[in-house]
């Protein structure tokens, strides 16, 4: 049953506008090469400019990165590096200076240094290879502190062209720890991020702190330039244990540690000073129970000596992980905030209702609000020295996402945009914006649900449709432009996708609702969208498919498991069997943590809620994509359903991807296996649905 709804106008008759906007083009896999990704907005100290990363795709199959900047009065954004390998610009505190990360040099990622004005960039450090993480400027800009990990001696590249040249094979790897690899990070083995220090005049660094066991410090500078107070996990067990990060302060010049006992136990991350040198401000929750990831984040203060740890968001039923999704964007689960100029309050991005807007949190006194609206995903860079301008990425369904410019104030922000990058190709392509509804589910749980009628539209037609189940499970589709949805709106399919229980944005209980218990509560959700989308006017109900990746892809199986009521499938980078996944993901299950019991001694929970049992079910076509380098969901996943489906000849495809690709392939993997799986999809479709004949290739 649908409880409210928005919707776009459609046109009866065709208007001179209908007219012109026939004459647009379609949005084709291959449109993707034409689009420009803005990401990492930075205003400078004194608001006059916005440094950002611009990302393309270039000639060689490849991305290049190069930093722009816009001004903030008059937009006419430039560029600033040539890349084709320059991102995460940073501006040194007196605004004089931006030093950034480059491959330029032998591919080997290093911090540079230019001065604001141009000029040439100087190499600051000469790092041996491996990855740095995140840095920031000392506020006297004589220092930058950054993360480094330094790749293992077997896996350099040097070695590697020694074995190759002397026909070795490749050693082996002596594990003693389950955290030695990443979905798109790769193997790392026992390395870890340390934190470092280097002078910005001599390009002299030095390690400050290598005691983290998992590798994921966030760190900041004391107003004074004399520490840096530091989030780590020191159980030597890592991940296997139990999520409790302490609080430090390390002293910059001889390494010394105070430790913050004060605090609560639990996940703590994203550390920030205020601007006052009084307080810390950090995202976590009290606890060392429960699971990570269906427990909201919230965000907490404490003196900067560690004493009154407070939750300012106690009160709300935020989270500050809920991002929107979307392959347009880089998204970052990373909790998004910052303190206001006078130490009075934090600004933070909030996702809510599949929007990302600006809240205000005081410190003290009055309740946490919201600083802007509407349909749109606000990603927030930093601010200006006085406040008074937030650099921003503003992204909604109808456009990639552009840099904009917030002037902020007491009781709102108002927004600019200074680039438009894309707005030709919006201009001469069919961009569908959704309409939004409210299904209700069998218990009465409100569904946020998006309807994208595609391209040629009209009253009273009925269209082959596409439910797109979403991953996570503890994330959200929200107002973002997504590539895939267009080329499918454009390829004659109405689109469907909505946020059932297990996903953010909509408080902790309908997170947590599915936790150790999938295809449940979730399932009610889905079912309930199925049902909403078979009684539609604008959809034919005989030519309905459903597809999703990662948990979207779980949910894909559950859903042809138990129902007929689809004509195709695609599962991409499933999870089909919980049992064999508990230990070869890159994140293997901890005992009674997410799931209850051990998935070696306690699988009746896992096996209820695994995919694989009811593909003795299955009736649907379905093609399986997977990726052989996924470290998420591995590769044995897909496998399991293509050899149930084949010995039970169920008509079915098996797309399988080489180990250059991670689970993250839709999103950021090589851009030509990207198109390859757009347009697989799109011939499956064609195949099962068939909106209308598709042309060869």
């Amino acid at each position: 049953m649908i409880v409210s709804c928005e919707s776009t106008a459609t046109d009866k008759e065709p208007s001179m506008a209908a007219r012109s906007r026939s004459k647009r083009a379609r949005i084709t896999p291959e449109s993707l090469k034409d689009l420009v990704f803005v990401s990492d907005p930075q205003v400078s100290p004194d608001g006059s400019r916005v440094l950002f990363t611009r990302k393309v795709i270039g000639d060689r199959n490849a991305y290049e990165t190069s930093l722009w900047t816009v001004s903030t009065r008059r937009g006419d954004p430039k560029p600033f590096t040539h890349g084709p390998r320059d991102s995460r610009g940073r501006w040194s505190k007196d605004g004089s200076r931006i030093a950034f990360v480059s491959a330029r040099d032998k591919d080997i990622p290093q911090l540079h240094v230019i001065e604001a004005d141009g000029g040439e960039a100087r190499q600051l450090t000469h790092l041996p290879q491996g990855s740095i993480g995140a840095f920031h400027w000392s506020p006297d800009g004589r220092r930058i502190a950054f993360t480094f990990r330094e790749r293992e001696q077997d896996w350099t590249r040097e070695a590697i062209d020694h074995r190759k040249e002397h026909g070795l094979t490749p050693p082996p790897r002596v594990l003693h720890n389950t955290m030695y690899r990443l979905d798109g990070d790769g193997y790392f083995n026992a390395e870890r991020y340390k934190l470092c220090i280097v002078d910005t005049a001599t390009g002299d660094h030095r390690i400050l702190y290598d005691k983290d066991t998992i590798g994921w410090m966030s760190f900041d500078w004391s107003p004074d330039s004399k520490r840096l107070a530091v989030t780590s996990v020191r159980n030597r067990r890592g991940v296997l244990a139990s999520w409790d990060s302490q609080l430090l302060t390390i002293d910059a010049d001889d390494g010394s540690i105070t430790h913050l006992d004060a605090v609560p136990r639990g996940p703590k991350t994203s550390v920030k000073w205020s601007p006052d040198g009084r307080h810390l401000a950090w995202a976590g929750r009290e606890g060392k129970d429960g699971s990570y990831s269906t427990e909201n984040l919230e965000l907490w203060t404490c003196s900067a000596t560690g004493r009154k740890p407070h939750a300012l968001t106690a009160g709300t039923d935020w989270c500050l992980m809920a991002c929107a999704l979307s392959d347009s964007a880089d998204v970052s689960f990373d909790p998004n905030f910052q303190w206001s100029a006078d130490s009075k309050r934090v600004l933070a991005a909030i996702g809510w209702h599949g929007q990302s807007h600006v809240a205000s949190i005081p410190l003290k006194g009055g309740r946490p609000r919201f600083l802007t609206d509407g349909r749109r995903v606000i990603t927030p860079g930093n601010s200006s020295a006085d406040g008074r301008l937030m650099a921003m990425m503003i992204d909604d369904p109808s456009a990639p996402p552009e840099i904009h410019v917030g002037r902020v104030g007491a009781t709102s922000v108002s927004t600019r945009r200074l680039t438009g990058f894309n707005d030709a190709w919006v201009a001469s392509h069919h961009v569908r914006k959704p309409s939004v509804r409210w299904v209700r589910s069998t218990d009465g749980t409100r569904v946020q649900t998006w309807v994208m009628t595609p391209v040629g539209h009209r009253s009273g037609r009925r269209h082959p449709a596409v439910l797109e189940i979403h991953g996570g499970p503890h994330a959200q589709y929200g107002e973002c432009f997504f590539h895939e949805f267009q080329v499918l709106a454009s390829a004659g399919y109405l689109v469907v996708y909505s946020n059932p229980r297990g996903s953010k944005g909509y408080g902790r209980d309908h997170t947590s609702a599915i936790r150790g218990s999938w295809g449940g509560k979730d399932w009610e959700d889905i079912n309930a969208v199925k049902e909403f989308m078979q009684q539609h006017p604008s959809i034919n109900p005989d030519r309905m498919g459903v597809m999703g990746g990662s948990y979207g892809g779980y949910m894909t199986l559950w859903v042809i498991g138990h129902t007929t009521d689809f004509a195709g499938a695609i599962t991409d980078r499933c999870v089909s069997n919980l049992v064999s996944m508990g230990g070869n993901s890159d994140f293997v299950y901890k005992p009674d943590a997410y799931w209850p019991g051990a998935f070696w001694d306690c699988p009746d929970q896992l096996w209820q809620s695994s995919p694989i049992r009811t593909m003795g079910r299955v009736k649907t076509p379905t093609m399986i994509i997977h990726s052989e380098g996924d470290l998420r969901c591995n590769v044995e996943q897909g496998e399991q359903v293509f050899a149930a489906l084949q010995i039970r000849g169920i008509p079915s495809v098996f797309v399988r991807y080489p180990r250059e690709t991670s689970h993250g392939m839709s999103r950021n993997g090589p851009p030509d296996m990207r198109l390859h799986r757009l347009h697989q999809i799109l011939d499956w479709w064609s195949e099962h649905l068939a909106p209308r004949r598709r042309k060869r290739r």
